[in-house]
């Protein structure tokens, strides 16, 4: 028999449907088969499934089972479709009723025995399935926060296989999500704080205006003037993000897989890659584009601290993200935008000792040596940077008065 259940599938930031065809034939030898461009991941899904099955007192027939995961034109990863492709076996045994699926999105991992993990990108499959007029979305436990977000949908939290087998065969049903009607934008506490800062009162000045027009910045000073202190602190000045912000970068975190910690990102983003990233890791890439680091700083603060020690093609390759607020990634598997609009902040020292201009400590580089150092921060770099700060080394008395 066969049985068709809908799932999704990310593509960049946004869901694309696909539809998980289970046939269970009555002829033919015993075999597993999944097919519709799916990657290693997809395919393990079969001794995921398989065992799953089993382990919630079910039978797994001694049949040719065939999956195809349409549209075949679409590359498929992750792990997502073990809970469709299971109920779509049994479905097509007639152990679950079909009846409440054509009008429903299910997705979710497998484990061993049963039970329902979360995935990744949960929240721009939701977007999907309300877009595509779907009333009914199953989704692991794990991801049923960040869904949430999206309206215009009933939300099912499913935590095991056999639950969402009685909720459909109507035995035992799950109850939807209620979605909670608190204010996001006092979600997270910060660590750094802009109040808590002493002295450097031009420097916050000049940080409170670019706080207020989304400006770059370049702080520029001696080791130890606070420069990684204030960049860190400017976050919290920086106005609260409103709904459709933070469900875009919701999303983008729940692509990159990185909501784990907190399913929901209601502050602003805050990221520093260290000065050895690639340029993939700055830009995003890969044999399938994920987003980079200028992406997981969208609406938020992307700091770069030892600016000059970046490779020279890191720092040229944002050039175009900071002038159009987004970035495209070509590669053999599609073209994919993503969105990169960020303050920068970047800080740096005078010279390689730091000690250029110290009112108290002399600089022992060449000059030819501070020319060069200098010159690693080409023109069109610095001509998008908007203030350029000079923050000096803090008076003692000044920290303690």
């Amino acid at each position: 028999m066969l049985s068709k259940i809908h799932a999704g599938a990310t593509m960049g930031l946004n869901g694309v449907p696909i539809e998980v065809e289970v046939d269970v034939a009555n002829k033919g030898l015993p075999s597993f088969t999944i097919v519709g461009l799916p990657n290693k991941s997809v395919d393990e899904a079969k001794d995921r499934v398989r065992t799953a099955i089993v382990n919630t007192s079910f039978e797994m027939p001694d049949s040719r089972i065939t999956v195809n995961l349409a549209p075949a034109d679409i590359p498929k990863e992750g792990s997502g479709y073990d809970l469709p492709i299971a109920l779509g076996i049994l479905t097509s045994l007639r152990l679950v009723d079909a009846k409440y699926c054509g009008h429903s999105v299910i997705v979710g991992e497998l484990s061993l025995e049963g039970q329902v993990r979360p995935i990744s990108g949960a929240i721009s499959i939701a977007d999907m399935a309300r877009q595509k007029g779907f009333t009914h979305l199953y989704v692991p436990m794990g991801n049923v926060e960040e869904v949430s977000l999206i309206d215009g949908i009933t939300i099912f939290p499913v935590t095991s296989l056999g639950e969402l087998a009685l909720h459909l065969n109507g035995d035992k049903l799950i109850r939807p999500h209620i979605r909670s009607t608190r204010d996001f934008s006092s979600f997270e506490e910060l660590e750094n704080d802009f109040a808590e800062v002493r002295g450097q009162f031009h420097t916050k000045r000049a940080l409170e205006i670019a706080a207020a027009g989304f400006h770059n910045v370049h702080l520029k000073g001696s080791p130890g003037a606070g420069k990684t202190m204030l960049s860190k602190a400017f976050v919290s000045i920086i106005p609260p993000m409103t709904n459709e912000e933070i469900l875009e970068v919701t999303k983008i975190y729940s692509i990159a897989g990185l909501t784990h910690k907190r399913a929901i990102k209601a502050n602003r983003p805050f990221r520093s890659p260290h000065h050895t990233t690639s340029r993939v890791g700055l830009i995003g890439g890969g044999s399938i584009p994920v987003p980079g680091e200028i992406s997981l700083a969208h609406r938020g603060v992307l700091f770069l601290d030892e600016f000059a020690e970046f490779p020279r093609s890191v720092i040229e390759s944002l050039r175009q993200p900071m002038e159009d607020g987004i970035v495209t990634v070509s590669r053999a598997a599609g073209s994919l935008t993503f969105p990169a609009r960020f303050v920068l902040v970047a800080a740096s020292n005078p010279c390689p000792c730091g000690y250029l201009g110290h009112p108290k400590r002399t600089c022992k580089c060449l000059p030819g040596t501070i020319i060069k150092y200098k010159k690693r921060l080409s023109g069109p770099i610095l001509d998008r940077i908007d203030l350029h700060i000079d923050v000096p080394p803090v008076d003692k008395a000044e920290l303690t008065g």
